[in-house]
């Protein structure tokens, strides 16, 4: 095959492929084995053999491959000059009407940082094992920035520790201010933020701790936590706003197919299983255990391939109804992307998998969500033998004292907080039912839809009771 033929391979190309490529010896047949990252059409990373030796390829394609490859071999450059760990580039090229092609050295048996983070990420807030991960990768970050470099796009993944070393990947967004000097303050505080943001919400109360890790290997700045906190806030809320556009969007984390005769929208390491789920939603509604049929909504546990899903289908009553419903965005497809917020906050919820909405020339008929089963019990259940009492478990109570601190933060109302709604997953309350759930701007808006949530959830129990005023002292109130 031609390099330039990849362009057109798609996100998943027939492999083993072999890819004619040539440098300074002249012409040689890549074997391109697995496939790691691909952005259609324009860059396919993979692992394969390139003159009887294993190498991790990176291949260009398009119209900006030429661009690419240019940012790509000058980070690797700019890593290898300042002393910087970083896999050795065997061999590169780049051919008019072709595309590029880096070829470095394969790391075998080598981790990257962000799979040894998901390996402890469940801990309790800032573990032994998960501060000696955090420190590991700060202590590069802070090597990168005393040289005058930073990685724009600075995640855990590009990070890789093989036999006790790690090293620097993905040249393509290593930036230099001045080579060999020690990167400006500002510099330092916007790249930090943006390392910060991608942690968990419930590791913010130790960025200071963290920050120690940091100065051991770039004290060349004071850096004031506040004034890391708000870069930490500014990329956090535009990472928010970038994932929530692309789970309406097919990239690599979402397979979504969207036209004038229907959306679709799927979890991309999920599409494989959710496919024929789609396909016969309405009759594994029908035999699966129906929680709610008829009106407005129907709602049903299904079991798929040994699998618990529930499957929500959102029925169109009537005409009139139809005219209120057809213009705008599916209860569907607003549960699916607010669940998909949650998640991203880090606020417990069913996982949505997938969305489904029916059309005609745009104009939308039924449609349906399909989410993980939780199969704890809800907080009316779950509290029911400590109503008279009020003596509920403090580690369920504090739980509930997170959930609401977390709405408080992110100010979010759910909109309809019954019992039934609030169910108890492992060791946090997890939202369900997320049709009116919203994310305020307006302080003012906010404050007064989360009074009108608090006052919901304490009628789940008697005014009179104990445990409706331990919860009434306990849960904060509309700021």
């Amino acid at each position: 095959m031609r390099l330039s033929e990849l362009k057109n391979a798609g996100r998943t190309p027939a492999l083993p492929m072999s890819i004619a490529l040539a440098d300074a010896a002249g012409p040689a047949e890549l074997q391109l084995l697995s496939l790691l990252r691909v952005l259609p059409g324009q860059r396919y990373v993979g692992a394969g053999i390139w003159r009887g030796r294993p190498v991790l390829a990176k291949l260009l394609v398009g119209q900006k491959a030429p661009r690419h490859f240019q940012r790509e071999r000058a980070g690797v450059q700019l890593l290898a000059e300042q002393g910087l760990t970083t896999p050795l580039l065997l061999a590169d090229g780049l051919q008019e009407g072709e595309g590029g092609w880096l070829l470095f050295e394969f790391l075998d048996n080598a981790e990257s940082l962000g799979d040894a983070w998901k390996a402890v990420e469940s801990l309790s807030p800032l573990a032994d094992e998960q501060t000696a991960v955090l420190s590991e990768a700060l202590a590069a970050v802070g090597q990168m920035h005393a040289k005058g470099l930073w990685q724009e796009d600075l995640h855990l993944d590009n990070l890789l520790r093989q036999d006790g070393k790690l090293y620097l990947i993905d040249g393509a967004g290593i930036r230099v201010e001045q080579a060999g000097k020690p990167l400006s303050r500002q510099k330092v505080l916007e790249n930090l933020g943006v390392f910060f943001a991608q942690l968990p919400k419930s590791l913010e109360p130790f960025t200071e701790e963290l920050l120690v890790y940091y100065l051991l290997s770039n004290g060349e700045h004071g850096l004031p936590v506040e004034a890391l906190q708000k870069q930490i806030d500014k990329v956090s809320n535009w990472r928010l706003k970038d994932y929530l556009i692309k789970v309406g969007r097919d990239c690599s984390l979402f397979s979504v197919t969207d036209g004038p005769f229907g959306l679709r929208a799927i979890r991309r390491e999920e599409e494989a299983a959710m496919l024929p789920v789609l396909a016969k939603a309405d009759t594994l509604i029908d035999s699966g255990h129906l929680y709610k049929t008829g009106g407005a909504a129907s709602v049903a546990k299904a079991e798929v391939a040994g699998r618990e899903l529930v499957i929500k289908r959102y029925n169109i009553k009537n005409f009139a109804h139809w005219l209120k419903r057809f213009w705008r965005p599916s209860r569907a497809w607003h549960s699916w992307r607010e669940g998909n917020r949650l998640m991203f906050l880090g606020i417990a919820t069913p996982k949505p998998l997938a969305v489904m909405e029916q059309r005609f020339f745009w104009l939308r008929r039924k449609a349906y969500l399909v989410t993980e089963y939780l199969p704890g019990p809800d907080i009316i259940e779950r509290f029911a033998p400590y109503v008279a009492s009020g003596d509920a478990p403090q580690s369920e109570l504090q739980a509930l004292d997170t959930l609401f601190a977390q709405l408080l933060r992110e100010r979010i109302s759910h909109g309809d907080l019954k019992g039934h709604n609030v169910f108890w997953q492992q060791d946090r309350w997890a939202l369900i039912d997320l049709d009116a759930m919203c994310q305020h701007t307006s302080p003012g808006a906010f404050a007064a839809a989360f009074a009108k949530d608090r006052a919901r959830f304490m009628r789940n129990w008697p005014a009179d009771s104990a445990l409706h005023q331990l919860l009434e002292q306990r849960l904060p109130k509309a700021p």
